[in-house]
């Protein structure tokens, strides 16, 4: 742990995890606050241009970040990106189940989506995430092992009937 962080090390295991949670929703509240200020000012097709543009450079950083973190090897499959995958900022705070198929893929499902609960909350419309998502997810799951593919099942603006989004990822 570096030295700016020693005021951690006397935090109960309990306030450390709930420091994740609030890092987590923070780290959101500020994606979605930039977002809600792009969006008012240069429309939503530009918004989403920049979006695209952000998770394109974040994704593989958060990816390397965790897998340097926590020992995960470079070009390790599918089981190494289900674990980078329950590591990520968005499993602290949007409930999520992650399964194999009987293909031998890995399916995540995102129970909950504080975007879109916010959004909804506020009077807006969903916040059509499916180009946004093919990108992160692709970029995170490329970040862990290049062979892995990434197939969106389901992601607004499509109909979401099991949560809010599903993605596969397979070799």
């Amino acid at each position: 742990m570096t030295a700016g962080m020693d005021h951690l090390r006397h935090l109960s295991r309990d306030d450390l995890l709930k420091l994740v949670e609030v890092y987590a929703r923070n780290w959101l509240a500020h994606d979605g606050c930039w977002f809600l200020a792009a969006e008012e000012r240069l429309g939503m097709d530009v918004a989403m241009e920049l979006d695209t543009h952000a998770w394109r450079c974040f994704s593989p950083v958060e990816a390397r970040r965790i897998m340097a973190a926590f020992g995960i090897a470079p070009g390790s499959g599918l089981a190494a990106l289900e674990r980078a995958l329950k590591l990520r900022l968005y499993a602290a705070i949007n409930p999520q189940v992650i399964e194999w198929t009987n293909e031998g893929a890995l399916r995540l499902h995102m129970l909950e989506c504080r975007v879109q609960q916010t959004r909804r909350h506020k009077g807006l419309p969903d916040f059509p995430c499916k180009s946004v998502g093919m990108v992160e997810y692709t970029e995170f799951a490329r970040a862990i092992d290049p062979r892995i593919e990434t197939v969106c099942i389901a992601c607004p603006p499509d109909p979401v009937t099991d949560g809010y989004c599903t993605w596969e990822f397979c070799l």
